[in-house]
């Protein structure tokens, strides 16, 4: 596939690994990962008082037998009204793991698909002389990226990063740090071609 520079112009011809790029893309491991992504971000701090934890009711409202009415222990029991909560929800982590092996498929999935649909820019150099917002929306133009992007560079690089943060839509990351929710949520994948190298390396 095509090479660009920073300004549009075709620089040269990159081969994309067959491996990670052009397997049958299995949605099932990739509903799993985004279902695992999700449940990674909750936050996990709902809270509400059950019984125990509400304020009153230390005395029995009425005698057991007599008054003809339903027994009752406490004025705070979960039937009544400013009563305890059955079953409250109490803060815990959502938080948990996806055997290595079912990550690294999902990704392989989700890069397959993006480059079956014609959807990967791979640029010779991704870098920024400062952080200037309006010239990194100027580069996704002249790439002819319209949507929502995923930019991947070889290392975290602050620049890019603080020009790009302002975009709607767009997202930084570094090669060894893909994410197969963004790569999803996105319409483009742009690849540095150096971050190319290193995804292959890793991945392959």
């Amino acid at each position: 596939m095509k090479v660009l520079n920073m300004a549009g112009s075709e620089v040269g011809q990159v081969e994309l690994n067959a491996a990670i790029f052009g397997i049958e893309p299995n949605m099932h491991v990739v509903h799993e990962l985004v279902k695992n992504h999700l449940a990674n971000c909750r936050q996990g701090t709902q809270s509400a008082l059950t019984r125990a934890e509400v304020s009153g009711g230390g005395k029995k409202p009425w005698r057991q037998k007599g008054p003809g009415r339903a027994r009752q222990g406490s004025t705070r029991a979960p039937q009544w009204t400013h009563g305890g909560i059955a079953f409250a929800p109490k803060p815990r982590s959502y938080s948990y793991v996806v055997n290595k092996k079912v990550r690294r498929l999902a990704l392989k999935s989700v890069l397959s698909a993006k480059a079956a649909e014609e959807k990967i820019i791979v640029v010779d150099s991704i870098a920024m002389g400062e952080i200037k917002t309006k010239a990194f929306q100027g580069f996704l133009d002249a790439v002819k990226c319209d949507g929502k992007a995923v930019v991947v560079t070889p290392e975290v690089n602050a620049t890019v990063v603080k020009s790009a943060r302002n975009i709607p839509g767009v997202v930084t990351t570094s090669a060894k740090m893909l994410n197969v929710y963004d790569i999803l949520n996105a319409k483009y994948l742009v690849i540095d071609q150096n971050a190319l190298a290193t995804i292959e390396e890793v991945y392959a």
